[in-house]
């Protein structure tokens, strides 16, 4: 078997506001395997690595990459347990592979285009005017769930702007979830938390920064709000450190990004630990190409979610590649007459 890299960097359509600025690109990286005396047939996968986020964000992920190449070659094992990115491309490229290389990941009705998967309509930040528009858009194509990134502008006018939407749709109509991304200080989440629920907010993910374990548990404590932890699940690789993180915060719900938790196995850890505690879940893409989400919704599908998702859509960059994944209303759909284009990965700049 032999493995192949192609790195990548993703186009925004126009600049997307987070926490930690405004991105204009993101790098990524397309892993293939193949058998040697039949390079035509490939598995395709996606380590999505997120720099600022990613555990292997740094020059340690491409000697990583040279090792699981060398290790490929020669049939050995590599632990990956600290690289989620790459753990989570190279269980794809393994699964398409294995699947006879038609980009078929996982079996369901999903795939057949028998089946949807309902997502939340993400709003990302800007100003007041920018996200009221965006909001105007999502309720327009008929999501019933949004999800906004708060943090970026003045809080009242972000109160303002929740208190808009709920002028128009009470909580039964529209499920409202926030993301403050660590955004709140012990001084303002209390109250922040307590208006937020008031407003008919439906959760909110990692009010503070990830690492002050204590501090979180205090908050989810107290919160008349239910908080879900997302940054605080990134770094912990072992059974035993997502057990003690569940334990000692136990949050109403976890936000599962399989790119930055190891992947499908990593996930399914945690989707488990987190049943077992009755804590709620759901799944969140994190800025992958079609080929990545492709993958991740198939998985998805599969996991008989009842609440809607944090998956993405592919619409946000201009250089994607062409997906079978498409939109209608707000869920997520497989066309099984399209797929993705093997062409336009064959012309990537691949190394080995």
């Amino acid at each position: 078997m032999r493995l192949q890299f192609a790195p990548y960097v993703l186009k925004f359509k126009q600049p997307a506001g987070t926490s930690r600025g405004v991105l204009l690109e993101k790098i990524t990286c397309f892993i293939r395997i193949f058998d040697e005396n039949d390079p035509s047939q490939f598995g395709i996968g996606e380590a999505a690595i997120f720099p600022g986020l990613s555990p292997e964000a740094d020059d340690r992920f491409f000697y990583k990459l040279m090792e699981l190449q060398a290790n490929v070659r020669i049939g050995k094992a590599t632990d990956l347990t600290k690289f989620p990115s790459l753990q989570s491309g190279f269980e794809q490229a393994i699964r398409d592979f294995t699947g006879g290389c038609h980009g078929i990941y996982f079996n369901s009705p999903f795939i057949l285009g028998q089946a949807g998967i309902e997502i939340n309509g993400l709003v990302w930040m800007g100003s007041f005017e920018e996200m009221i528009d965006r909001i105007e858009e999502k309720l327009t194509a008929g999501f019933h769930c949004i999800k906004l990134k708060i943090g970026a502008i003045d809080w009242r006018k972000e109160v303002d702007m929740i208190q808009y939407i709920r002028d128009r749709y009470d909580r039964k109509q529209l499920e409202i979830r926030v993301d403050a991304n660590g955004g709140f200080t012990m001084d303002n989440a209390i109250p922040r938390l307590h208006r937020l629920h008031e407003l008919g907010v439906h959760s909110i993910e990692q009010p503070i920064k990830a690492g002050t374990p204590e501090l979180m548990r205090f908050l989810c404590e107290v919160s008349p709000l239910p908080i879900a932890l997302d940054e605080e699940l990134i770094g912990k690789f072992t059974t035993e450190e997502k057990r003690s993180m569940l334990d000692t915060i136990h949050p109403a719900y976890i936000v599962i990004k399989p790119s930055l938790t190891g992947g499908f196995s990593g996930a399914e850890e945690w989707i488990s630990l987190a049943k077992e505690r009755e804590i709620g879940w759901w799944i969140t893409s994190s800025l992958e190409s079609n080929i990545g989400l492709n993958a991740l919704a198939q998985w998805v599908a599969t996991l008989g979610t009842t609440m809607p998702q944090g998956l993405g859509t592919g619409a946000l960059f201009t250089n994607n590649a062409e997906s079978p994944i498409h939109m209608m209303g707000d869920r997520l759909y497989y066309n099984p007459d399209l797929h993705l284009d093997r062409n336009w990965l064959n012309g990537l700049d691949w190394r080995e």
